[in-house]
């Protein structure tokens, strides 16, 4: 999709509130209404915006750990195991990448209890071969937004 300068002031907007309206996007870019409905339309469309989410506090909802966890799997079954981890409520996301291992896992976990219940489960998995468990010790920035109009 062709994405022109008045898209990403959208989908910047949109980054900073998914609750703006139609109508306050239209004021603040100086556009009709029209126009900001066709465009999200067209993004959704496209698959550009998959969905309107909120910043949520973890913590202050009690999942107060983090936890980062490496997974080697055997290569025939990585497809299979990232679906069924991405199935858990504690999961926020799954990667599958390149290096020692084949998996990362980004979660939250109420307490540890909770995270080493889960681990034990994960090291369950057929094909699972082994796990490296990193606890995040202070969360110091946790965006899904990039700033992809501006230049750093």
């Amino acid at each position: 999709m062709n994405m022109d300068d008045l898209d990403l002031k959208i989908l910047k907007l949109l980054q900073e509130n998914a609750r703006y309206s139609y109508r306050e996007i239209a004021k603040e870019l100086g556009i009709a209404v029209g126009t900001v409905y066709n465009r999200i339309k067209k993004l959704e469309d496209e698959g550009i915006i998959r969905g309107f989410c909120v910043d949520v506090d973890y913590e202050k909802l009690g999942f107060g750990l983090t936890a980062v966890i490496g997974i080697k799997a055997r290569g025939k079954d990585i497809v299979r195991i990232e679906k069924e981890i991405s199935k858990s409520s504690r999961i926020m996301q799954v990667y599958d990448v390149t290096g020692e291992y084949d998996i990362i896992v980004v979660a939250k976990f109420r307490d540890r209890a909770d995270m080493n219940k889960f681990v034990k489960w994960l090291l369950s998995l057929d094909g699972v071969e082994k796990t490296n468990t990193s606890v995040v010790m202070d969360i110091v920035k946790e965006k899904f937004a990039i700033a992809f109009l501006t230049e750093e």
